[in-house]
């Protein structure tokens, strides 16, 4: 096999995404070579990825690389990197919550980390946005656990609850909750007009603005979002606007060429009766705080982002914000209704003076390991 390299590599499924996971040392040193080699393992860039692994889905084009920590606080590094599918880029700009759901179990499971049972924290540095996130593992036999009860919306079947505190990750990638020092801005949009919205730094940054400012009514499908050509672009506008003002990007077009999974957008609405798109069951109002529709990579994600769950959690909590204004949650459970279901976290945060101290921001996860191996990649 001397015309092909040979890396080690572990598919996991970590929340509703599948993730390739990879140790930092079987990758090259050099960072431009190392992009490379994470590409050429998923088949990018190619709108099928049929040359390698991955699924052809933002939500499976995905890749963990783990090694030894080099913080005297956490036990392992965890790096994230969004695989572009039919562009030549790796996004590192911020972190996945689903994926971030498998680091524990896989360093328990790699004996990086000792495993203690029942329940094994993790603590990760996450070397994205260089924030702490905890992870508790349940551990059976020395190996982390994998079946269990505990059920999520948008996963078939049951796992052991994996329970995640994002705490620990408010200025991820501004050092600020409020990245421009308000709860709510007016973006004024091109070829649209103004628009109000709140952009949260928790766990990853985002936008949020209401359902109905866009002539939406926050229950729509991924189908009838990603079928709408006008309000893609739309919505793209005011995340590469928001991305411009935090200083992630120059203007809205390096926004969308070099960061475009990070600001997340989502748009948000009080609670309403709708239709789980992937098991057509019903959901009633009132299994909800409210509803919210998040874009990640340009197109509706079919579930809820991890990180998106705890920026939206602790944005219910910032009273006058976006998402404040459409829920109803008044308890430290938090139930975000999304296109598959619902997603609970659980968020306390207390007012010290004109800002919000988060003291917890934890949801629950299963993951489970698919398969383990060797990749192979041209030289």
């Amino acid at each position: 096999m001397t015309e092909q390299l040979r890396i080690r590599c572990a598919i996991l499924r970590a929340g509703t995404s599948k993730g390739i996971f990879l140790m930092e040392n079987d990758l090259s040193s050099d960072t431009q070579r190392r992009d490379q080699e994470i590409l050429a393992i998923f088949g990018s860039p190619d709108v099928r990825q049929i040359d390698g692994l991955g699924g052809a889905d933002p939500l499976t084009s995905k890749v963990a690389i783990i090694g030894p920590s080099t913080r005297s606080d956490a036990d392992v590094n965890y790096t994230f990197g969004q695989v572009s599918i039919g562009t030549e880029l790796v996004d590192f700009s911020g972190n996945c919550g689903n994926i971030s759901s498998g680091v524990g179990p896989f360093a328990i499971d790699e004996g990086l980390v000792r495993a203690v049972e029942p329940v094994t924290k993790v603590r990760i540095h996450n070397t994205n946005t260089g924030k702490i996130l905890v992870a508790e593992v349940p551990v059976k036999d020395g190996k982390a656990q994998v079946c269990g009860d505990y059920k999520i919306a948008g996963v078939p079947g049951t796992g052991a609850k994996i329970m995640l505190d994002f705490a620990g990750t408010v200025g991820s990638a501004t050092n600020k909750m409020l990245p421009t020092g308000k709860v709510v801005d007016v973006l004024n949009i091109e070829d649209f007009g103004t628009i109000e919205a709140s952009i949260i730094d928790v766990a990853n940054p985002m936008v949020f603005v209401r359902a109905k400012d866009l002539g939406l009514t926050g229950i729509e499908t991924p189908a009838q979002i990603n079928g709408n050509k006008e309000m893609l672009d739309l919505l793209e506008k005011i995340r590469g606007k928001a991305a411009t003002m935090i200083g992630m990007a120059k203007d809205e077009e390096d926004a969308l060429k070099n960061s475009p999974a990070f600001p997340m957008i989502a748009f948000v609405s009080e609670p309403q009766d709708y239709v789980d798109f992937t098991t057509g069951k019903a959901i009633r109002a009132d299994q909800v705080d409210f509803v919210s529709r998040l874009m990640y990579m340009q197109v509706i994600h079919k579930t809820y982002a991890g990180t998106g769950t705890t920026c939206t959690g602790a944005a219910a909590k910032i009273p006058g914000s976006i998402v404040n204004q459409v829920t109803l949650s008044k308890s430290p459970l938090v139930r975000i209704g999304h296109p598959a279901g619902v997603i609970d976290i659980e968020v306390q945060a207390k007012e010290e003076g004109a800002e919000i101290k988060l003291e917890r921001a934890a949801f629950g996860r299963t993951a489970r390991r698919i398969m383990d191996g060797y990749v192979y990649i041209s030289r």
